[in-house]
């Protein structure tokens, strides 16, 4: 499984990702589920993944095949698309598109498939927007209430984002959200896992400024980990009914 998120704020977008997918309990290996399309200084699009390894292998390199296609167009091409609403729309279409097309494969099955995604990213001149895509190709935004989207085994790391997440958190303190977001989902399911992929995208600068691959064993992430657990139990032991 997986677990990705995104977040939307005032000074940029941070975005995180585990790496683990597994069919059963003795087929675990390690993919990129990050993905980076850019030109710097002109426009930034990162798409996370979660699902189906097969769809969104295929979805991300159809999109990678468009953008080099010499005849590409801005309805075919997420780095020529004017708005990032229509690159929204040319990721849509293309994860709905495999998703049928995997599904059709495997009915005579009585099986499924499905994959979703979180495209995040900012065109020179315009403002920085985040979507998380469903597997039909529908798609929803974050907005100034709800300045996240995550992807996957979600239900593990919410609560604290819905704490502490706000539209005007620092990038720095979105960063350790996300990562302690992560260690609650690392704690409470097996099939999401490291190593995990950072990124932040600062407002306006329509790039990639920083990325960071925590391994298993990191020791900064092992540090965040403690620390929260300390400050957890010794505000429980502190509260009194």
């Amino acid at each position: 499984m997986t677990y990705c998120v995104g977040l939307l704020l005032n000074d940029g977008m941070v975005l995180l990702s585990d790496t683990r997918t597994n069919a059963g309990l003795d087929n675990i290996a390690t993919y990129r589920k990050m993905f980076t399309f850019e030109e710097p200084g002109e426009r930034v699009v990162v798409i996370l993944t979660a699902g189906s390894l097969s769809i969104t292998q295929t979805t991300v390199a159809e999109l990678r095949e468009a953008i080099e296609n010499p005849e590409a167009t801005p309805e075919t091409s997420i780095l020529l698309a004017p708005t990032m609403l229509k690159v929204a729309e040319i990721v849509g279409s293309a994860l709905a598109r495999v998703r049928q097309s995997v599904d059709d494969r495997l009915a005579a099955m009585r099986q499924g498939a499905s994959a979703s995604m979180i495209v995040a990213g900012q065109r020179r001149g315009g403002a920085m927007r985040m979507f998380l895509i469903y597997p039909e190709g529908n798609f929803i935004e974050a907005t100034e209430d709800t300045p996240f989207l995550q992807i996957g085994e979600h239900k593990y790391g919410k609560p604290i984002l819905d704490r502490v997440v706000r539209r005007s958190t620092s990038l720095a303190d979105a960063q350790k959200a996300v990562l302690l977001s992560m260690d609650s989902t690392l704690r409470s399911n097996l099939s999401v896992g490291m190593p995990l992929d950072l990124a932040v995208i600062p407002a306006g600068e329509c790039r990639v400024a920083f990325t960071r691959r925590f391994e298993a064993g990191d020791r900064d992430f092992a540090r965040i980990s403690a620390a929260w657990s300390k400050a957890l139990r010794d505000s429980f032991a502190k509260i009194r009914i």
